[in-house]
């Protein structure tokens, strides 16, 4: 398909180059001879890359450069000006430039510029159509998940149900604990779903899943301009919770420096974006979820006192896997039932030694690795009756599965257990990292924050 190319310059040689030119390379040429006139053809065409001069009559071309890339974030723009200082090669880079070519240049320059940068900008289109498949894979799996519920057949789990159906009418806050993988995000969806705010938007926020940089933006927003690339105000995730459920999953993670400015928000129920004088009103219902003793990370300050005594409003903690052995069976048969309709295919039977196996196990990586290995198991299996062969080694072998620890011992701690859980599962991963995340249930970064944590080497 052939490529639309607005050429931004006042000087009348370039225009008739350009335009003779660039056809003969499969382009299709508009000029606007001016700032104004430019602005114009661009909305008119929308084209695939821009050629822009600085020294406009009618207008900075840095100030256009600025304009186009607010409205068009991923339009590829090509600087040319005979002004070659660095201040503006710089300027117009921060600006969103793809590149800065001074004059005079070599047509074969441009050319390959211009490939390279239409090249970039199919990529990035590809790129954010996986992206935005991906979503929506992922909002139909979540809403699959919330849809299913906790599933509960143990006491201990069945007390959980209780309380956070008591719970979920108020307005109080919620702090669910818990290992890494036993569910916490299903109880948080729980609570939102049986709440008065079921309406409103769920937003979630992983606060290990962000560098410490980024997650003040992602959660209180900013506006068009606030630090370099900037180019549009973005919301945050305060201002999208508003009218429902805020739900903060490892809570621990959060920056101690943010602790602090989101427990004013918690106070004074507003907030000010990045880059804004104004402060915005916001109203929500908090989750919060951490994989560690709340306790435990106040001490190691990591999580501020006062916050945690505005989060404990309820403190609902979610029992390991491990320790609720009997829900096993009916969770085995969620995930057969759930994955085999993905895959299209009936579910098929368990063979007696299946259930053996997966009751045995000790599950480090709780519900999330169960539902990891009933996928895999189901992946490979393409029979009626799904055999103890389909599930993953470790599972198969019970002898490779970490032993248990002695009574007493520091491994008994949460952090212990969770430690060694972490070291098995790099074991069983032969030291790939993103198999270990896989098998854990988790996102590479939350595992590398995690062997940061327990000094683990990287």
């Amino acid at each position: 398909m052939q490529k639309t190319i607005v050429v931004i310059d006042d000087d009348r040689t370039i225009q008739a180059t350009l335009s003779a030119v660039l056809p003969r390379h499969g382009y299709e040429v508009r000029v606007g001879p001016n700032a104004s006139q430019g602005r114009k053809k661009v909305a008119e065409v929308k084209p695939d890359l821009v050629l822009l001069d600085l020294g406009l009559p009618d207008a900075d071309g840095l100030d256009v450069l600025r304009d186009l890339k607010a409205e068009h974030p991923d339009l590829p723009v090509i600087v040319l000006t005979a002004n070659d200082s660095l201040a503006n090669a710089i300027e117009s880079i921060k600006q969103g430039a793809f590149h800065f070519l001074s004059k005079p240049y070599a047509i074969e320059e441009l050319l390959s510029l211009c490939t390279r940068a239409l090249d970039q900008q199919a990529l990035a289109r590809e790129a954010a159509k996986l992206r935005g498949e991906k979503e929506v894979l992922q909002k139909k799996l979540s809403a699959a998940e919330e849809q299913l519920g906790p599933v509960a057949i143990s006491r201990r789990m069945r007390e959980v149900e209780q309380l956070v159906a008591r719970v979920a009418p108020s307005e109080a806050n919620v702090l669910l604990t818990g290992e890494s993988g036993v569910g916490k995000e299903v109880f948080a969806a729980a609570v939102h779903q049986q709440s008065a705010r079921a309406a409103g938007p769920m937003v979630k926020l992983n606060c290990g899943a962000f560098p410490a940089n980024m997650i003040e933006s992602e959660l209180f927003g900013y506006v068009k301009g606030a630090f370099t690339g900037a180019v549009a105000a973005f919301p945050g995730m305060l201002s999208e919770a508003h009218g429902g459920t805020l739900f903060l999953d490892e809570i621990t993670e959060l920056p101690v420096d943010l602790q602090t400015r989101f427990l004013r928000v918690l106070q004074d129920r507003e907030f000010r974006p990045l880059g804004s004088t104004k402060n915005l009103p916001v109203d929500f219902r908090l989750i919060a979820a951490c994989n560690r003793p709340p306790a435990q990370a106040v001490q190691e300050g990591r999580l501020r006192q006062d916050l945690y005594f505005r989060l404990k409003t309820f403190e609902i903690e979610v029992p390991p896997l491990r320790e609720r052995r009997e829900d096993i069976a009916k969770l085995t048969d969620t995930f057969l039932r759930r994955f085999a309709q993905q895959l299209g295919k009936a579910a098929p039977q368990l063979a007696p030694e299946v259930l053996e196996l997966l009751r045995a196990y000790p599950w480090p990586g709780n519900v999330r690795e169960l539902q990891n290995a009933i996928e895999h198991a189901l992946v490979l299996c393409d029979g009626p009756l799904l055999g103890p062969q389909f599930l993953p080694r470790e599972i198969q072998r019970p002898d490779l599965s970490p032993a248990p620890a002695a009574a007493g011992s520091t491994s008994q701690t949460l952090g212990g257990m969770e430690r060694e859980a972490l070291l098995d599962a790099l074991r069983r991963a032969g030291g790939n990292k993103k198999r270990a995340a896989e098998l854990l249930g988790i996102h590479r970064p939350t595992l590398y924050a995690k062997l940061k944590r327990f000094g683990i080497a990287l």
